[in-house]
């Protein structure tokens, strides 16, 4: 049985990445960076490559792109906007807020706009604790969230 081309590219690719940084002290977030950086997420079939490569499981590997918030495993759209979930912010209105965002955009948390130009993520801790609720749009964060500042900064974006 033959693997078909685009998994073939796929895996040298992957396997490129590794090498890269596989001679490093602590190359799983250097790798990890970059095969977010070359497909937008880190595909799952690339865990189990890393995780052999580099004398992981599979589970460690996963371990660490579930704990990152930077780090995704699924597709998103052009701009993911970030909806801070700690205590914090919660004490701060950000179970309502999140309520009004997502009735907002039409979307849920971890799916896309039909557009495919904005996905929208939960995220524990954008570190704005002082001025909660936060929110996050690529480098831009924004303290003291509202519906209407999440709006204006997703327009802003052109998302």
């Amino acid at each position: 049985m033959s693997i078909p081309e685009e998994a073939a590219d796929f895996y040298e690719s992957i396997a490129e990445i590794i090498a890269l940084h596989a001679q490093r002290e602590g190359p799983l977030l250097p790798i990890l960076h970059d095969i977010q950086a070359e497909y937008g997420y880190v595909p799952e079939a690339a865990q189990p490559v890393i995780a052999a490569a580099l004398g992981l499981t599979r589970a460690e590997v996963h371990g660490v792109v579930s704990f990152y918030h930077d780090f995704r495993d699924h597709p998103s759209g052009r701009h993911v906007l970030r909806l801070c979930r700690a205590e914090a912010c919660q004490s701060m209105g950000a179970d309502a807020l999140a309520d009004r965002v997502r009735a907002a955009l039409g979307i849920d948390f971890h799916e896309t706009t039909p557009d495919g130009r904005l996905t929208l993520e939960p995220v524990f801790c954008l570190g704005l604790c002082a001025c909660a609720p936060s929110a996050q749009m690529g480098e831009r964060l924004l303290g003291r969230a509202t519906v209407e500042k999440v709006q204006r900064m997703v327009q802003e974006a052109g998302a």
